[in-house]
């Protein structure tokens, strides 16, 4: 049914709990501000760390960049390496590749941390293609990941590309460019947030991907 399979990273392939959420307590500290549970973190994952700082802690612009600034400092040291893939991510994968699909990551975190992500999990011989952020953030709304994707990717018919995420951002985000969506529910979105996102599917675990491949 699908040609090209674009993937999010962060609840889909991985889950990055701690290392995100480390580096989100590294950042706040600098700020004075100390965190009582990681969990109440969680919403930080999936959507532009910038917005994030603004939304759930009050900072303006300057102090949200500088807050990702001190993230990073963490992150791309430590918390990159503080991940984990799902389980049968890598037999879907594969399956997906052996069967001639075109295999696409789509992720709002800066492109040379998806890579070296990817890397490290033995993951980026499975993909065609990497679109990610920049981390000067010109480039780092999903929808913006998906419009560079398919322009770099070629993808004409927008019929056979299927967008994979865990989060509404995903889901709005192929819909502005015209394609379809399937949420996990494993990752960090609610199936009611799936739902009122109107994702064309609802997937409870990766093997379900194989079944609208």
């Amino acid at each position: 049914m699908f040609k090209y399979f674009l993937f999010d990273l962060d609840g889909t392939l991985t889950d990055p709990f701690e290392g995100i959420t480390n580096s989100i307590v590294y950042a706040l500290g600098k700020f004075g501000i100390t965190v009582d549970d990681k969990k109440d973190l969680i919403d930080f994952i999936g959507p532009p760390l910038v917005d994030s700082f603004g939304k759930f802690y009050g900072f303006d612009s300057e102090k949200s960049v500088k807050a990702v600034e001190y993230y990073r400092e963490y992150f791309s040291v430590k918390g990159i390496y503080e991940n984990s893939v799902y389980e049968d991510v890598v037999l879907v994968l594969s399956k997906l590749k052996s069967d001639g699909k075109i295999l696409v990551l789509a992720t709002s975190k800066p492109e040379e941390y998806a890579v070296r992500i990817l890397e490290k999990f033995d993951l980026g011989k499975y993909f065609d293609f990497v679109a990610g952020a920049t981390m000067d953030n010109t480039r780092s709304y999903k929808a913006d990941v998906i419009a560079y994707a398919i322009e770099s990717c070629g993808i004409e018919d927008k019929t056979e590309a299927l967008m994979i995420g865990d989060r509404k951002y995903d889901v709005e985000g192929a819909k502005i460019n015209g394609l379809k969506s399937a949420g996990v529910t494993y990752g960090y979105g609610s199936r009611a947030e799936l739902v009122s996102s109107s994702a064309d599917y609802i997937l409870d675990s990766p093997l379900e991907i194989l079944n609208i491949k």
